[in-house]
């Protein structure tokens, strides 16, 4: 079954059950939850990797302000700030500020450069885990708009968390009895016919989704390509 609703609960009580103890006697929750959370962490990376969809997202408009010329992480005391969730930029659109425009697409460079002030932001750069923009501004207050693939799965804190993506019951279950097995259970060949199992729901997982962007137009490029033809406004 396809759900976003899955705990992690469900999931360590397959992965139990595949270590011939459904009772959970000595793969508890708590003996789990480490080895989950580094499936999930497995996960996430090859859906980040293979730009699946689920990991696509757009951002709120963010107002650039007069005399700002960059978008810094949550954690930074300068404003403002883009997504906590943005693990790779696809795309990123300018508009003035307060109107209904259509957001354009800015360039992206590999360094910083001064033009004279004008209207438009001109470009962006990916600079030390900072957006960056035309080192002189704008003239005028501008609102920018990210397309990112974005983290699409969280860290489980106990058996309630909600993992809250679809099709990774499968993959979850034999990659975290995979990981307990090699390393509570120190039984490697369970382990090896586990992690077989855990790479044969990994490639459904891939086939559906890229049978889902089979419909988009699209030309492939590698993950951190300088950008992106999907990821335009």
């Amino acid at each position: 079954m396809s759900t976003t609703s899955l705990t992690a609960g469900e999931v360590m009580d397959r992965s139990a059950a595949l270590m011939n103890d459904p009772a959970k006697t000595d793969y508890t929750y708590a003996a789990q939850l480490v080895y989950l959370n580094m499936a999930i962490d497995e996960l996430v990376e090859s859906l980040e990797e293979s730009n699946a969809s689920s990991t696509n997202s757009t951002s709120a408009v963010i107002l650039l302000p007069v005399g700002k010329n960059k978008l810094t992480p949550i954690e930074s005391a300068e404003v403002p700030h883009y997504p906590m969730d943005l693990i790779e930029i696809q795309s990123v659109g300018e508009r003035t500020a307060g109107s209904n425009d259509t957001f354009a697409t800015l360039g992206r460079r590999d360094f910083l450069q001064a033009f004279p002030v004008g209207q438009s932001l001109l470009y962006w750069v990916w600079e030390r885990n900072e957006i960056k923009f035309n080192t002189n501004g704008a003239l005028g207050p501008r609102e920018v708009q990210l397309n990112y693939i974005a983290q699409s799965i969280s860290q489980a804190e106990d058996e309630y968390s909600v993992i809250g993506t679809i099709n990774a019951r499968s993959f979850l279950s034999y990659k975290t009895a995979a990981f307990c097995a090699m390393f509570i259970g120190e039984n490697e060949s369970r382990a090896t016919a586990l992690e077989e199992q855990a790479s044969r729901a990994l490639e459904r997982i891939t086939g559906i989704n890229n049978k889902g962007r089979q419909q988009i137009s699209t030309r492939h490029r590698p993950f951190r390509a300088s950008y992106k033809a999907r990821g335009s406004f």
